[in-house]
């Protein structure tokens, strides 16, 4: 695990807890960087935690906390309450490298630009974003875009919306 405080960001911790994320070696400086440039000036004291992983751990956390027995792309776990003093955690992020290969490759995305969507997805609702709602999922949406696109990530809704 390496920690590293961005000039401009939150504390980022990422964990590589499945070794089919070698197979994408940038992983963790990506992530970084899409959380480092989403984050916004009240978090830039903040933790926050990533953990690369696989189907399999993925889909026993999705069972165990949201009652859904399958494997997903990416989980959020904000945490409940701010600590008193020095740095907040804001919470953990999970991505599943198998999901987020498949979707990409079925999407005709570079992997890369579907890990950055997902986890500026993770990010966002660590931040308190949520897609609930019609409402809610277009702010949300709205703000991914405008962060991708500042980052030169093509918009991850364009195909879904021109259909």
């Amino acid at each position: 695990m390496k920690r590293r405080r961005a000039a401009r960001g939150p504390t980022i911790d990422v964990v590589i807890a499945s070794t089919r994320w070698h197979k994408a070696p940038r992983a963790a400086r990506l992530v970084r960087r899409i959380i480092t440039a989403a984050a916004p000036a009240r978090v830039r004291n903040a933790e926050v935690s990533v953990i690369l992983t696989n189907d399999r751990a993925i889909g026993a956390l999705n069972r165990q906390w949201r009652g859904r027995d399958k494997a997903t792309n990416v989980l959020s776990f904000p945490t409940p309450q701010p600590r008193r003093g020095g740095a907040h955690h804001l919470g953990d992020i999970v991505i599943a490298y198998e999901t987020t290969a498949r979707e990409a490759r079925d999407e005709g995305k570079p992997f890369h630009h579907h890990l950055a969507h997902l986890a500026l997805h993770g990010f966002l609702h660590l931040l308190g974003y949520d897609h609930e709602s019609h409402r809610q999922a277009e702010t949300m949406e709205r703000r991914e875009r405008l962060i991708l696109a500042r980052l030169g990530v093509p918009d991850p809704y364009a195909e879904r919306d021109a259909a």
